[in-house]
């Protein structure tokens, strides 16, 4: 996606997504993070901002998975919590339109690059503090995280315990740090969860000035890429999840069964 700053334009493209998919034969939909809303201006952002009850981009999501009896992995949406901050938070929905899973980032992105942006996401929204898996999707086991979260290996080694045959990590990255590390992060997550990665990503200019990577990805549990959407241009794509290549991958090299506790000095 190229999400904008108006949350009813953003919807209609993923529910145009959503037809399309199931048209298409896919079994599950992902999205990139931000799919609601991306706008750096917070004043002008925020009153768009409601609580998960309210929010009528979720509610369309669902009435469009139930109508196409399809399961959607709902990158992240900011949702307003009752304590006054928010959430950047990801849904799986279910066929029949239900919320599966819920998972707010846990890691945030507070960062000056050198090319002079600058990002506080830790002043306006909460960090997660659980770890989310949710098993009986049309994947298999999915774990979840988003965007920075993969810079953090912890997450990932606890995943891994989980035995995850998918992991989405759905973002919006920079142009910069997606030039340097995208790719060998995606691939490297991919290969130490010996489980597949699907990461659903911003791309383009977008109506705030940003300007996203793009690159959306699925990696194999061996590292190779099946999918790369390219840094140009929204749209949708498909790729066959093959669970049986994860048990294949997990016989060869048994990382995750090899795995010791690394003893503390």
């Amino acid at each position: 996606m190229t999400s904008g700053i108006d949350p009813a334009a953003n919807a209609r493209t993923i529910a145009r997504a959503v037809d399309e998919a199931a048209a298409g034969g896919a079994a599950m939909l992902f999205s990139p993070e931000m799919a609601g809303m991306l706008d750096r201006d917070r004043a002008r952002g925020g009153p768009k901002i409601v609580p998960e009850a309210d929010s009528p981009l979720l509610a369309a999501v669902r009435e469009g998975a139930a109508r196409a009896g399809l399961w959607v992995a709902l990158g992240s949406l900011a949702i307003a919590r009752e304590d006054g901050r928010w959430a950047n938070r990801s849904f799986v929905i279910d066929g029949s339109g239900e919320i599966a899973a819920r998972y707010d980032k846990m890691h945030m992105f507070d960062v000056s690059l050198a090319s002079g942006e600058s990002w506080r996401e830790s002043a306006a929204y909460a960090a997660g503090e659980a770890v989310t898996v949710v098993g009986g999707t049309p994947v298999g086991k999915l774990g979840l995280a988003v965007c920075y979260d993969i810079r953090f290996p912890a997450l990932f080694e606890e995943l891994g315990r989980h035995s995850c045959d998918v992991i989405a990590i759905p973002a919006a990255f920079t142009v910069p740090t997606g030039k340097a590390h995208w790719h060998v992060l995606q691939r490297a997550r991919a290969i130490e969860a010996s489980a597949y990665v699907v990461a659903a990503a911003q791309v383009g200019e977008h109506e705030d000035g940003r300007r996203t990577y793009g690159h959306s990805l699925v990696v194999d549990p061996w590292g190779g890429v099946l999918l790369d959407m390219g840094g140009e241009a929204p749209g949708l794509a498909f790729a066959e999840i093959d669970l049986a290549r994860i048990a294949e991958v997990r016989a060869q090299l048994p990382s995750l069964a090899n795995k010791r506790p690394i003893p503390r000095s």
